[in-house]
């Protein structure tokens, strides 16, 4: 297998382009810190890695826009606009070594998702290298930009499947003036159900609201079921949340930074992790449902349940009762028969996007969970 490190987008299309006509398969990689999450990649032919573009385009503070390479480790790209008290916050795992290409290829999000959105919400253009040797540019630096399609949405979530991610424009957020994390214990998953409702029926909007079984707790340094809600303001509005959660263990500083750095590391610290989509309404049932640790984004109906083995992971995604949510082996420390077992219809437009991009399937095989 060769590897190949390019310094400019030029150079990484031709590269890419050199491979494809080959009929070489090719593995994209940034830090590689998420090889274990949606899928293994087959044997490649050629690796071309993205760590060397890793320069700032423009950046406009004011504006709250911003474009780096696909190559900037995301720590350095919050430490860059965060001196300007701004974020993206997507709060990916593997925060600490992945990449920017890397984040928004795989979709990462984090708690902070409910308020803020995913990467769909805040990346606003992006440069893309085909197989053909094209290095295209789809939106721009504009938030309102209405010129042309969105293809940067397409590729946002392909793992690469599509094209090489080589430049992400983002629009970006202002730090909040303060933080503050309340912690809720429960007895039960139906209680802890309860008071989520409580909260979203609420006044006050948090930027996360989590909720944890007692295994999951376990590895936060809690116990019980809990229920994590971030909020970020002005002190009045933090002192609106102290009345309406008196209750409430209150974490700042360092205490709140490391809690919820264990809860967005929580899926790649886990041999294997299924994915579930769900209502809101279901909180209870799927906390229930979890033989292991489990974190749900309780305020958008997405899960993550851990596992110490696949066939323990494919078992539970193959019981009936689970036909209602949406299933994925998300993180895999090793082989698996089924990553995605029931993909619908929507399977079929992600092939059709596939043969489009790249007729001869040489990018990334095997990612999106084996099914592209």
């Amino acid at each position: 297998m060769r590897a190949v490190r390019p310094d400019s987008e030029r150079e990484l299309a031709e590269a890419l382009a050199a491979a494809a006509a080959a009929g070489q398969r090719v593995e994209i990689r940034g830090a590689g810190s998420k090889r274990r999450m949606g899928g293994p990649p087959a044997e490649a032919d050629v690796v071309i890695e993205t760590t060397a573009l890793c320069r700032v385009r423009q950046y406009d503070p004011r504006d709250l826009t911003v474009s780096v390479e696909a190559g900037m480790r995301w720590g350095d790209f919050c430490e860059l606009v965060g001196r300007q008290r701004q974020m993206a916050p997507l709060d990916p795992p593997c925060a600490g070594q992945a990449t920017v290409g890397g984040v928004v290829a795989a979709n990462c999000s984090g708690p902070r998702r409910r308020l803020y959105g995913a990467a769909r919400d805040m990346v606003i253009g992006m440069h893309y290298a085909t197989v053909d040797g094209v290095v295209a540019q789809t939106g721009g630096m504009v938030v309102k930009n209405v010129a042309g399609f969105d293809i940067h949405k397409a590729l946002i979530g392909s793992f690469g499947t599509l094209a090489v991610i080589t430049v992400v424009n983002f629009k970006l957020a202002p730090h909040p003036e303060h933080t503050r994390t309340y912690v809720l214990r429960f007895d039960s998953a139906a209680a802890a159900a309860a008071a989520r409702d409580g909260v979203l029926r609420g006044p006050l909007q948090p930027a996360a609201l989590d909720a944890l079984n007692p295994a999951a707790a376990r590895l936060a340094g809690l116990d019980g079921y809990c229920l994590l809600i971030r909020a970020g303001g002005p002190l009045p509005l933090l002192e609106r949340y102290d009345r309406d959660l008196k209750d409430a263990v209150r974490l700042e500083g360092h205490a709140e930074a490391e809690l919820w750095k264990a809860i967005e590391e929580f899926a790649p610290s886990q041999p294997f992790v299924v994915r579930v989509g769900h209502r809101l309404s279901d909180l209870q049932a799927v906390l229930e449902a979890a033989p292991g640790a489990c974190v749900s984004r309780a305020g958008t109906g997405i899960s993550c349940l851990a596992f110490e083995a696949a066939a323990e992971a494919e078992a539970w995604m193959a019981e009936p009762s689970r036909a209602q949510w949406s299933r994925l082996l998300e993180w895999s420390s090793g082989p698996a028969e089924t990553y995605w077992p029931d993909p619908g219809p929507e399977l079929q437009w992600m092939q059709k996007l596939k043969r489009t991009f790249d007729p001869a399937g040489v990018l990334n095989p095997g990612r999106l969970y084996g099914r592209i």
